[in-house]
């Protein structure tokens, strides 16, 4: 390996022929839990949490620990079969395609958390989502660098990067990790720290994954009991002067203060609040760390656009998962996103002309990030992705209301391409399920990460989350 002399690594020429695929020589693994095209539980075992992805793997196993991830890993080289870690699902649309001849190895069996309030640290398996660790946490007055929805999973989540709440004054949640725990195409179960394998902790922050089955992490915790957050919202018709307002705003912004803006076609659902339920809205959202006082101070200049709801408050740490009113149920949707590096008063004429009233949309949102501060610097700590190249996040998600997903893709890529002025050569891929893989690392990152990759897994047995090298 990369970086670590104490072990051998054996390089298997490319052209080693693989055997005839069959993957019914895994039965009986994984307790029994592998499941075949054309088993009873197939058909269940294989959706993830984004729909819209309808996937026939080869297989898919569902190990209990680490033990049964390398029985798993062998079993399916022996077979002829590739491997293909998944946990949620929420960033499944990548490998639609590709797993054909893959066990999906789902890893929500694998649940372990152990929150240690002493030294502020989370260590979590690979099924644990961010709901667990910040009710965990939040009993002991910490919280992490969490996702916009708690059912996202933690592993996933970090691998591709991180942008939470905290984001503007912490960076990137793949910063915050401290070890890795995974098995490798060879069956070695490895942990890595800064002290043993730092290559492979390096690929962990930030590199997305396809270099092992990772099976446990350990990361910092922030000392956040409670933050001032909420919603503001107006009818999308103010959507100009609103967004343009908002643009100027982040320019002062302190970097205690982490905001999204979206012009947003409510659905009429149950799991909406009323008063938003059906409308056509601009709505910010944003968390400020400090007390009320403080919070309320910096978002004053968006409280003078009089919204017509405001919902902020001084909340627990665990509840700000539930800001952005994500679905929690298995949902089919298409998402996508550049990164920009301004938004001038031109950019906003342009996405709301693309995106607001009178344009036809058929996008549920499109969402505005709010980056710089600490996002726009390199970790100190370092890793494949330490930072990103652009003042916002601009993403689109759409779910498929009758004019087929085609439509959906077509006003995306639309609306991402008005902005195209101030677009950014870079991407976040978590979020950019299009974006050519280059586009989500320097090119140093990037030949860093494929070597590592080849490094541990020369026959290319892992299928990477997004098709860089080893596919």
């Amino acid at each position: 390996m990369l970086g670590c002399p104490d072990r051998e690594v054996v390089t298997v020429p490319e052209s080693t022929p693989r055997p005839a695929a069959d993957a019914e020589a895994l039965r009986g693994l994984a307790g029994g839990a592998i499941h075949l095209p054309g088993d009873p539980l197939y058909d269940e075992a294989r959706m993830p949490w984004n729909l819209q992805v309808d996937e026939h793997p080869a297989a898919v196993a569902y190990p209990a620990d680490p033990h049964e991830v390398t029985r798993i890993i062998k079993a399916a080289a022996a077979s002829g079969l590739r491997i293909a870690p998944q946990g949620t699902g929420h960033g499944a649309p990548p490998l639609a395609g590709r797993l054909g001849d893959a066990v999906l190895l789902r890893t929500s069996a694998m649940t372990g958390l152990r929150v240690d309030a002493s030294s502020r640290t989370a260590r979590a398996d690979a099924g644990v989502l961010w709901g667990d660790v910040i009710a965990r946490a939040g009993r002991v007055g910490l919280t992490g660098m969490h996702m916009s929805s708690p059912g996202v999973g933690v592993v996933g989540s970090s691998l591709g990067g991180g942008v939470s709440w905290y984001a503007r004054q912490h960076g990137l949640q793949c910063s915050a990790i401290t070890a890795v725990e995974l098995v490798l195409a060879d069956g070695t179960f490895v942990r890595a720290t800064e002290d043993r394998d730092p290559d492979l902790l390096w690929a962990a922050r930030g590199g997305s994954g396809g270099f092992g089955v990772v099976t446990s992490l350990e990361f910092d915790l922030l000392p956040v009991r409670t933050a001032y957050a909420g919603m503001l919202a107006w009818d999308w018709r103010y959507a100009r002067r609103v967004l343009t307002a908002w643009g100027e705003w982040t320019g002062d912004a302190p970097e205690s203060v982490t905001s999204v803006a979206r012009i947003f076609q409510v659905p009429d659902s149950e799991w909406l609040p009323a008063q938003l339920s059906g409308r056509n809205l601009v709505v910010i959202d944003a968390v400020a760390l400090g007390d009320a006082e403080a919070g309320a101070r910096s978002i004053a200049a968006l409280r003078a656009l009089k919204p017509e709801l405001d919902t902020f408050t001084q909340m627990p740490a665990p509840d700000i998962a539930h800001l952005q009113l994500d679905p929690q149920e298995p949902t089919a949707v298409y998402a996508n996103s550049v990164l920009v590096h301004g938004l001038p008063a031109d950019a906003v004429d342009a996405l709301v002309t693309a995106a607001g009233p009178g344009s036809g949309s058929n996008l549920l949102f499109v969402e505005l990030r709010q980056l710089g501060g600490a996002l726009a610097r390199p970790a100190p700590r370092g890793g494949a992705m330490d930072h990103l190249d652009g003042s916002f996040l601009v993403l689109g998600v759409g779910l498929d209301v009758g004019t087929g997903w085609s439509a959906v893709r077509r006003d995306a890529i639309r609306i991402l391409d008005s902005l195209s002025p101030w677009t950014s050569s870079a991407a976040y891929l978590s979020m950019a399920y299009e974006a050519a893989a280059r586009r989500g690392w320097s090119a140093e990152s990037y030949d860093r990460l494929l070597r590592i990759r080849r490094s541990v897994d020369p026959d290319g047995l892992f299928v990477a989350p997004q098709a860089t090298g080893n596919d």
